[in-house]
């Protein structure tokens, strides 16, 4: 399958092995290269699709984007261009991370401009949410611990992510690691753009108070952090689990199980709507998660369920037959009785007799060991 990524072709859909589109004729590999499937996604920008790379031998999957503005007005679209270099230009640096999609190029072709980047194979955490139901306690302990981290790497570089949520968090099938897509509103600050007003972006649903006033700081990113936590732990929109006459979160009432203080006051933090109350860098939420965090946390999503031994089974470590337990009283005994059997024939008389005495009383005694051992231990 080829698919032609003139976006005024009719008939986009092609074999997979020829060069030219049957309809329209236009190029279907790029830089040579580069040769779309199938679409996996449209927004008023551009458009996304499955691709793959024809120049290495494997042929692995990568995903190309294309900016197509389909929005009228010159502002619009100049700040769409802006956005489409933006990304390039954060992916070729963020992309070093190996939970952020690594850029593979980034050029024009027939007048448009694409980008290609690194494919995640894997569900998003959306998907996720509907396929499993709600996410448990340990489970969001994990994907902090997962995925505060990688903020930690952008924030350090100056990058606010703007559009976090479980969309934009896909778990990685091959190593269960949880990977942050979707650069495209992300936003470069400096010491002066921090505090100039800029667009609002993002999904309002997840978005922090001042970022929807276009004032997004590092703490945007911790706050969508949260919002996106109590959604996968309540299994309901952001917008349902807050109380807009009280101006509070009312997430915990419903939860299908409560969650711990520690958990509680962690997200309630990161969800505080004045930015100067809330977690103020990635750091500081880090250090109180290690504080409450438990000593083991169960995997974030585990890839198959473990089995479970039958009712009324011998516990595990419990695992000596009576002939087992019988060849351990015979070494005891032996080495009570002077180390080997070899030793013990050298053993004569004139001492016989309390030699044989003494062997009766170890065999009462390892006898005795032996019925409250298989006792003990029998169902």
């Amino acid at each position: 399958m080829s698919y032609c990524l003139n976006p005024r072709c009719s008939k986009p859909e092609n074999s997979g092995d020829v060069k030219f589109c049957l309809t329209c004729g236009s190029k279907l590999l790029l830089k040579e290269r580069y040769r779309a499937i199938k679409p996996i996604g449209q927004g008023g920008f551009g458009r996304t699709f499955l691709a793959v790379d024809e120049d290495k031998p494997s042929k692995p999957r990568c995903v190309i984007k294309q900016f197509y503005p389909q929005a009228q007005g010159t502002n619009t679209v100049q700040k769409a261009v802006e956005l489409f270099n933006q990304e390039a230009v954060q992916l070729d640096e963020l992309g070093k991370h190996p939970q952020i999609p690594e850029l593979l190029a980034y050029f024009t072709q027939d007048d448009r401009q694409y980008l290609v980047q690194e494919f995640i194979d894997g569900q998003n955490l959306a998907q996720e949410l509907a396929h499993r139901g709600a996410f448990s306690e340990a489970e969001i302990w994990q994907l902090l611990n997962d995925l505060l981290p990688v903020l930690q790497f952008c924030h350090e570089r100056e990058v606010i992510h703007r559009d976090i949520k479980p969309e934009n968090i896909i778990l990685r099938s091959s190593d269960r690691k949880l990977v942050v897509v979707d650069f495209g509103a992300s936003k470069s600050v400096t010491g002066t753009a921090l505090n100039r007003t800029g667009t609002s972006i993002g999904s309002p649903e997840y978005v922090a108070p001042e970022q929807m006033r276009g004032r997004a700081v590092f703490a945007s990113d911790i706050y969508s952090l949260g919002v996106t936590c109590i959604n996968l732990l309540t299994r309901r929109s952001p917008f349902d689990s807050y109380d807009t006459n009280n101006d509070t979160w009312i997430w915990q009432k419903y939860l299908q199980t409560p969650v711990s203080n520690p958990l509680s006051r962690i997200l309630n933090k990161m969800l505080e709507s004045i930015p100067m109350r809330r977690y103020q860098t990635v750091d500081a939420v880090l250090k109180d998660l290690n504080q409450y965090s438990q000593a083991a946390v169960k995997p974030a999503i585990p890839a198959k369920p473990v089995p479970q031994p039958p009712p009324n089974s011998t516990p595990p470590f419990i695992t000596q037959s009576p002939s087992e337990i019988d060849r351990e009283l015979e070494e005891m005994k032996t080495q009570f009785l002077g180390g080997n059997k070899a030793q013990q024939n050298k053993i004569q008389s004139p001492n016989s007799t309390s030699q044989s005495s003494s062997k009766s009383q170890i065999d009462r005694e390892l006898e005795e060991l032996k019925a409250k051992y298989l006792g003990n231990n029998n169902p």
